[in-house]
C-alpha cells in the first residue's frame, strides 16, 4: 500500500460504460443505478448532470495528452442533446399510408418521402456516424486510461468529492481503510460521520462489493445488517486466523516459534504444569488466578467449539474472566504478539536484552498504524489492536510488573528454567504526574452544575445518577454497571439516641465468589428513587424486582430519534447497559464541559479532556482518607486486593500535607477529590 496515495481522481470501466450508454440513448436510470449509483441518485439531476460534464473533460484532457485533438473535440459533443433537435421520422410505410400513396411507383413514393424529410434524414445519418465515432474514441481512451480500483488507492481517487472528504476527515484514507472499518464497525459504520446517511453508506457498500475482485479486500455480509441479526460465528469469521496482529485466539503461530523447543525450556517432566507450548502456558497462569477458565473461554475462537455461546466474553467481562484474569490475559497477549509477530521469537526464548526492547517499545509502539487503534473495538473486528496508543508510565509499570508475575510462575512451576524480567528496571514512578490529577472545588461544581442543568433525558437522568453512585461508593464501572437491584439490602440500627434507622449497603460480588458490601448513603438512594421513576419503575424499592440494572438503557429512544432503528425496537426497562457505554458517556459530558470551561479557564480545560468515570472511583478513595477513614476500611469499600492500592492514597495525601513533593503545586484539601490511577 503506497504511502501516500495518489489523490486525483481516476476513471474505471464503469465511467466508459455508462458514457457508452448515454450516447447511444439507453435507458439513462438504469445505466446510472448499475455504473454510477455510487457518485448519488439519478433524481438528483444537478449531481447527474455534473458528473456526465466531469466525465466528457476527462476524456477530453486525456486525449489531449496523447496529442489527439479532434479526438478531444468529439467526445466533448452532446449527442444526447443534438439528438432531441432532430425530429423523429416517420418510417416509409407510414408516409405512404399518410399521404395516399399506395398506388404510387416505388421510385415515386421514394422521392416524395425524400423531398419532404431529406434534410432531417440526412441530419439522422450524420448523427449516427458521430455516435460511431464517439464509441470508437471511447473504446480507445478505455484501453489507455480506465483502471480497476485497489485497495492502497485514496478514498478520492474513486468516490464524490465531499464524500471523500467526510472519510478522509475521519482519517479514512484509502479503499482498504474503508473496507477495514466497514467490517470493523458493521452497520453502524457510518453514524460518526457526517451528512452520511444509509442511504450513501449502501451504495458506498455496494460499490466496494462490485470492485472487490480488484480491490481484494470483501466487505462482509453483516456491513448492513442489524448486529442483532448477525451470529456471533459469523462475526468472528470476518478476520481469519493468521500469523499477524490479531486477537491471541486467532494467532497462528508456527512450529518454530511456539516454544515447543524453546531456548530456556526446561524438560516437560519436570514441568507443574500441562502445557506444551508457550501459548498454553500462558494460559495455565491465567487460569491459576480466581475466577473461570481462560482456555474454555477461548476454545470458541480457535474454533474447537462450533457454536461458541459467547465469543466476546473473555475480553468485556460480562461472565466469564474476573477483573483480573483479563487485566493480566491484556498483557500477556501485547508481549506474545510482540514476540511472535515482531521479535520473531518464541516467549520461551525471550533474553534480558528482549526485554528491554519491549519495555522501551511500550512508551512507544511502532508502528503504529500495526499496532494502535481506537479504544474498545471488539475482537472480532478488523479495527481491533492491542494498543491504543505509547502506555503511560504508571501503564508501563504495570505491564511489566504483570509479565514479571508470568515469568515467575513459569519460572516457580518447572516451565523455564529462569526470569529474563528479573533484573529489569520499572519504568520511574512519578508522584509527581500523579498527584496532580485533581480537580479544584470551583471545577467539581462545575461539573455538578453542568450535569444538573442537561436536558432531563433519559440518558442524562442515568448520568446524573451514576455520576452520584461511582463518587458515593468508590465503585468500578464494570462492577456499577452489573449491580442489580437485588444487591441492596437494608438492616436497621440503633444510634447512641435510641432512635432506629436504616442502613442500605451494596452488595458487589466479584466473579472469583468472593463478595463486599459498600454502603449507600441517604443521598444516593434518594437519587436512585428520582431515577427508577423516570425509567417507568416504582420508586418504592422494595417493590422493584431484583433484576432491574441500577443503571438502565434508555427509554425514550422513540421520542428523541423516531428514525433510529433502535426505536424500533421495545424497550426493556430492566436491562442494563455495558460498561463501554457508561464510559463513553462520561467522556463525552466531560469533554463538553471542557468545551464550555475553555474560554475562561484553559487549564481547568485541559484536565476535564483527560478526566474519566474511574477518575470518580479514585476521587471516593481520596476523599475517605483525607477525612480520617481506616485504610482497612477504605480498601475493604474499594475492592482493593492489596494493601499497597489503598495506601497511595494516603502517601500523595502526606506529600501534598507537607509540600515535599518538588515539583507539584499544593492543593489545599478542601478542593482535591481525585487520586492516582490504580
Amino acid at each position: 500500500m503506497p504511502a501516500t496515495p495518489v489523490r486525483q481522481r481516476k476513471l474505471h470501466l464503469g465511467h466508459f460504460a455508462f458514457m457508452r450508454a448515454l450516447i447511444q440513448g439507453m435507458d439513462t436510470r438504469a445505466s446510472w443505478n448499475r455504473y454510477l449509483r455510487v457518485e448519488g441518485e439519478h433524481s438528483d439531476t444537478a449531481t447527474v448532470r455534473k458528473t456526465v460534464a466531469w466525465l466528457r473533460d476527462e476524456f477530453a484532457a486525456a486525449a489531449r495528452r496523447w496529442q489527439r485533438h479532434g479526438a478531444a473535440r468529439l467526445v466533448l459533443v452532446d449527442i444526447a442533446g443534438a439528438a432531441k433537435e432532430v425530429p423523429a421520422l416517420p418510417s416509409l410505410a407510414d408516409f405512404i399510408a399518410e399521404r395516399g400513396l399506395e398506388d404510387f411507383s416505388e421510385a415515386e413514393q421514394l422521392a416524395a418521402y425524400h423531398a419532404e424529410h431529406g434534410n432531417a434524414a440526412g441530419r439522422g445519418s450524420r448523427r449516427a456516424r458521430l455516435i460511431g465515432r464517439q464509441l470508437e474514441t471511447l473504446r480507445w481512451l478505455e484501453g489507455l486510461v480506465a483502471e480497476p480500483p485497489r485497495a492502497g488507492d485514496a478514498v478520492s481517487a474513486w468516490l464524490h468529492p465531499d464524500l471523500a472528504a467526510r472519510l478522509e476527515r475521519a482519517d479514512v484514507t484509502t479503499l482498504a481503510l474503508l473496507v477495514d472499518r466497514i467490517n470493523g464497525l458493521g452497520s453502524g459504520w457510518y453514524r460518526a460521520l457526517p451528512a452520511i446517511g444509509m442511504s450513501k453508506a449502501t451504495r458506498v457498500v455496494d460499490w466496494l462489493r462490485a470492485h472487490e475482485a480488484t480491490i481484494g479486500k470483501t466487505v462482509g455480509a453483516h456491513a448492513m445488517a442489524p448486529r442483532a441479526s448477525v451470529s456471533p460465528a459469523r462475526l468472528q469469521s470476518i478476520v481469519p486466523p493468521a500469523m499477524a496482529i490479531v486477537p491471541l485466539e486467532k494467532l497462528i503461530v508456527p512450529d518454530s516459534l511456539s516454544g515447543v523447543d524453546g531456548l530456556y525450556r526446561l524438560p516437560q517432566q519436570r514441568c507443574l504444569v500441562t502445557a506444551n507450548n508457550d501459548r498454553e502456558a500462558i494460559l495455565a497462569w491465567v487460569d491459576a488466578k480466581q475466577g473461570s477458565s481462560v482456555k474454555a473461554t477461548l476454545a470458541p475462537h480457535r474454533g474447537d467449539d462450533p457454536a461458541p455461546a459467547a465469543p466476546e466474553a473473555f475480553s468485556t467481562g460480562s461472565a466469564v474472566l474476573s477483573h483480573t484474569q483479563r487485566a493480566y490475559l491484556k498483557e500477556a497477549e501485547r508481549f506474545f504478539l510482540w514476540a511472535i509477530v515482531q521479535r520473531q521469537k518464541p516467549l520461551s526464548s525471550m533474553t534480558p536484552e528482549d526485554c528491554v526492547a519491549y519495555r522501551d517499545f511500550l512508551a512507544d509502539p511502532q508502528p503504529a498504524a500495526l499496532w494502535c487503534g481506537p479504544r474498545a473495538r471488539p475482537r472480532w473486528s478488523p479495527l481491533w489492536r492491542p494498543f491504543e496508543g505509547p502506555l503511560s508510565a504508571s501503564a508501563q509499570r504495570r505491564a511489566i510488573a504483570i509479565l514479571k508475575s508470568l515469568y515467575g510462575f513459569l519460572t516457580s512451576h518447572g516451565y523455564l528454567q529462569g526470569n529474563p524480567l528479573a533484573g529489569l528496571a520499572l519504568p520511574r514512578k512519578s508522584e509527581a504526574a500523579e498527584s496532580t490529577r485533581t480537580l479544584t472545588a470551583a471545577q467539581w461544581a462545575f461539573v455538578q452544575a453542568e450535569v444538573n442543568a442537561l436536558a432531563q433525558t433519559s440518558a442524562n437522568r442515568r448520568l446524573k445518577f451514576a455520576l452520584l453512585l461511582l463518587h458515593e461508593t468508590g465503585l468500578r464501572i464494570s462492577e456499577a454497571v452489573s449491580a442489580r437491584m437485588a444487591d441492596l439490602t437494608c438492616a436497621p440500627y440503633g444510634d447512641a439516641s435510641g432512635d432506629t434507622t436504616e442502613a442500605w449497603n451494596l452488595v458487589v460480588r466479584k466473579q472469583d465468589g468472593k463478595e463486599r458490601s459498600v454502603p449507600f448513603s441517604p443521598t444516593v438512594l434518594a437519587e436512585l428513587r428520582s431515577y427508577l421513576a423516570s425509567r417507568g419503575l416504582t420508586a418504592v424499592l422494595p417493590a422493584v424486582p431484583g433484576k432491574v440494572s441500577l443503571l438502565g438503557r434508555a427509554v425514550d429512544v422513540t421520542q428523541r430519534a423516531s428514525w433510529s432503528p433502535a426505536a424500533r425496537a421495545p424497550v426493556d426497562r430492566l436491562a442494563g447497559i455495558g460498561a463501554a457505554t457508561l464510559h463513553d458517556q462520561f467522556k463525552s459530558f466531560f469533554n463538553a464541559c471542557a468545551q464550555k470551561l475553555r474560554s475562561t479557564d484553559p487549564a481547568g480545560a485541559q484536565t476535564l479532556l483527560k478526566a474519566s468515570a474511574h477518575w470518580i472511583r479514585h476521587a471516593h478513595g481520596f476523599r475517605a482518607v483525607a477525612s480520617g477513614v481506616g485504610l482497612r476500611v477504605v480498601q475493604q469499600n474499594l475492592g482493593h486486593a492489596s494493601p499497597a492500592s489503598t495506601a497511595r492514597y494516603a502517601a500523595i495525601d502526606a506529600l501534598q500535607r507537607t509540600g515535599r513533593n518538588v515539583g507539584v503545586r499544593r492543593v489545599p484539601e478542601s478542593t482535591r477529590i481525585d487520586a492516582p490511577t490504580e
